[in-house]
């Protein structure tokens, strides 16, 4: 597996959730832990989406092409 499908498969993702998670942790008023870091997840979520993103995808063959 190349690291460009990697990023595509996990990293992409996993900063995705980690946004949402930090969205989550900020809205809910139980453990102040989760309200504390929740900006930071937030932020540090965006900034790897914003880097796995630069990446390029493989690149796939054209299906109707045939040689």
């Amino acid at each position: 597996m190349t690291f460009r499908a990697l990023n595509q498969k996990y990293l992409e993702p996993a900063s995705q959730y980690l946004m949402i998670l930090g969205i989550i942790a900020l809205c809910q008023p139980w453990n102040l832990f989760l309200h504390r870091y929740g900006m930071t997840m937030t932020l540090v979520g965006l900034i790897a989406f914003m880097v796995a993103t630069k990446i390029p995808r493989d690149a796939q063959p054209d299906e109707g092409s045939h040689s």
